[in-house]
């Protein structure tokens, strides 16, 4: 018999009672469903919004050759990198119609086009990923933090950031989004903890695409599915088909509106797919295979919401040439724009990184100072 065996035989410790120890979480209400949430193919895809459909599938469009766009300028030596989100684009358009204006989306590498989604100009979005400068916007007044490439370290600042406005009494909400390799980072995991503890209005949407860049998830984690995480921490996880746009949109609007009322936060696994490689730097064929990928596009976002809206009679040719209309003028914009070279300070570089600037940055900007001096006088 083993240890587990002998659970149910061990004689009560005298004086001990269930809550000696601090509060303990009943786990049934907060364990995901055994299987993704779906709208789309579903009876559920029938009492739809039209309106919300329709919202969904501009965006879907605009997003996907938002993502060719910019994987073409990588080629081109326009971008440094591009961490694409094809495949994804049901996560991160639904992910930025969930909020209010006035809530904040805590973004990673990946989720330019969630960025783009939010408001943010498209060629803003890409400007760290040019190699310009930190950011390209303002995130205090997009509301929107910039991109992050360290694996989760916004989640913990999401978190301080929700449960600040929290004290403040203001009903802003701070939606997290992660890819399954950053579960794997310790800040996921103390970000959920104190989210939790301290009840703070925050979402964490963990978009989970098969692999940290050549790693599968089989090699990153034994849970049942990363959703199921949100159990050990005492907040509700939720599983939902990634690529079914609807789908996404529904479990996120929940979330957020529960941490808005009080509820606290939660955990949401999107199961879905990145099409292209990791960046523009990875070779994906040297970990999966054709097949993998062909199956993945038999189940793209753009496809399922084309099926259905053409099965309910609510998608029309007005409706298809828009949305390709606006994708195709979003894309020259790219073009033109990136094919001119913006003036920069390299002295921006010490700007906004401290209130007040470390000695070692003044040091530095001593430095760069002396050698573009150096720079001038020669020529």
């Amino acid at each position: 018999m083993t240890v587990l065996d002998h659970r149910h035989l061990a004689a009560p410790v005298p004086g001990w009672r269930p809550d000696a120890t601090g509060p303990r979480t009943d786990p049934a209400p907060l364990l995901p469903d055994e299987s993704p949430y779906r709208v789309l193919g579903t009876p559920a895809a029938e009492k739809a919004d039209p309106e919300l459909l329709a919202e969904l599938y501009r965006r879907l469009v605009v997003g996907r050759r938002y993502n060719q766009q910019a994987t073409t300028l990588t080629k081109q030596g326009r971008l440094a990198v591009y961490p694409a989100s094809t495949g994804q684009e049901a996560c991160q358009v639904a992910a930025a119609l969930a909020l209010r204006q006035d809530d904040w989306l805590f973004p990673s590498y990946r989720d330019t086009l969630a960025v783009v989604s939010r408001g943010v100009d498209p060629l803003e979005a890409l400007t760290l990923l040019r190699g310009n400068a930190h950011t390209g916007y303002d995130p205090k007044a997009t509301r929107t933090a910039p991109l992050c490439t360290p694996l989760a370290t916004q989640a913990p600042h999401a978190v301080g950031l929700a449960y600040a406005a929290q004290l403040r009494g203001e009903d802003t909400v701070a939606l997290a989004l992660l890819g399954d390799g950053g579960t794997s980072e310790g800040d996921f995991h103390e970000a959920l903890n104190f989210a939790a503890v301290l009840n703070a209005p925050v979402v964490f949407l963990v978009q989970n695409n098969g692999y940290a860049i050549s790693v599968p998830l089989t090699r990153q984690s034994a849970a049942p599915t990363l959703a199921h995480k949100a159990v050990g921490y005492g907040m509700p996880g939720r599983l939902v088909d990634g690529n079914d746009a609807v789908a996404v949109h529904a479990v996120l609007t929940e979330a957020v509106e529960r941490a808005r009322s009080g509820g606290g936060p939660t955990l949401v696994e999107a199961l879905t797919y990145r099409i292209e490689a990791h960046t523009n730097a990875d070779d994906a064929t040297r970990y999966r295979q054709d097949e993998e990928i062909a199956a993945w596009r038999e189940h793209d976002p753009i496809l399922l919401m084309e099926r259905h809206l053409r099965a309910a009679g609510q998608l029309d040719d007005r409706l298809a040439a828009s949305a390709t209309e606006e994708a195709e003028a979003l894309a020259a914009r790219m073009r033109a724009e990136f094919h001119t070279d913006p003036a920069l300070d390299p002295m921006s570089l010490f700007a906004h990184v401290y209130a007040e600037p470390t000695q070692q940055l003044i040091e530095q900007a001593a430095q760069l100072t002396a050698e573009l001096d150096a720079e001038e006088q020669a020529r």
